[in-house]
């Protein structure tokens, strides 16, 4: 009889990982959830509960860098450890770069960069004193290529690959192995609670975000991905070419990003 995993997830409330932590349950794991919106948060638990697994929820604004020494602690408190994280919460952007305050490149930068960093190197000893682990990141296609109106959104998302593939490469030995998660258009919320230039909520869905795949098939591939601990996923449809044509054809991905109408 395996003992069932222990997964934290942040950014649980909704979209993405709301779905995953719905995926998880169905297996029967011990599942820690973190987001900022508190009630949400407790609805997403109670479905966990009734889906067969042992659920526990840490509500937190990951904004907050100095407290998530303590939050992270606190995670590995509740089951007395932790086999994978899945690092998922974020935050995206509206606004040109020069229109867009400072304030919310930083704040963009603090959630969706410094949180998974602050939380990685505080979990990182106790989980290769247990003998490894899995750590799953929330990227974006933004984080292979700039867009318009993203300035430190895709700024935040290249920052994660950099950050993880080093720690990927540091400590594969300890058995440490790194998801990197990749999604183009999924049909979340992630554009209503996208930041504008000034720091207030964008509050509609992108025309885009409306095509995109579902939350539900976006996490069952992820969750899948994490099992087998690959070292990258990538989520969406055809929007996702643009990887491949940033890889092959850079220049003419840096013209179809000049022309695209961005919302």
């Amino acid at each position: 009889m395996h003992h069932p995993k222990t997964i934290w997830i942040t950014g649980a409330s909704s979209g993405i990982g709301e779905a995953s932590a719905y995926q998880f349950a169905r297996e029967k794991a011990n599942l820690i959830l973190t987001a900022s919106k508190a009630d949400k948060l407790a609805e997403v638990r109670q479905e966990c509960i009734r889906l067969g697994a042992r659920c526990e929820i840490l509500p937190y604004d990951l904004s907050n860098l100095e407290g998530i020494d303590e939050l992270t602690d606190k995670a590995l408190a509740i089951f007395g450890q932790i086999d994978i994280v899945f690092l998922n919460a974020g935050i995206s952007q509206r606004g040109k770069t020069t229109e867009t305050d400072f304030a919310v490149d930083r704040k963009i930068m603090d959630v969706n960069f410094f949180a998974p960093v602050k939380i990685t190197k505080r979990l990182l000893p106790k989980m290769i004193e247990n003998g490894g682990g899995t750590i799953a990141v929330t990227s974006s296609i933004s984080g292979k290529f700039g867009f318009p109106l993203r300035s430190a959104y895709a700024s935040s998302k290249f920052a994660l690959y950099g950050f993880f593939e080093t720690v990927h490469a540091e400590y594969y030995d300890d058995n440490i192995r790194v998801v990197m998660v990749c999604p183009g258009r999924v049909k979340t919320n992630i554009s209503f609670n996208a930041l504008e230039a000034n720091g207030s909520r964008h509050g509609q869905m992108d025309a885009g975000q409306e095509q995109g795949i579902t939350a539900e098939q976006a996490a069952r591939k992820i969750v899948r991905a994490i099992h087998r601990q690959k070292p990258e996923v990538l989520v969406g449809g055809k929007e996702l070419l643009m990887v491949y044509i940033k890889r092959f054809f850079p220049g003419l991905s840096r013209r179809m990003v000049r022309k695209i109408k961005a919302t």
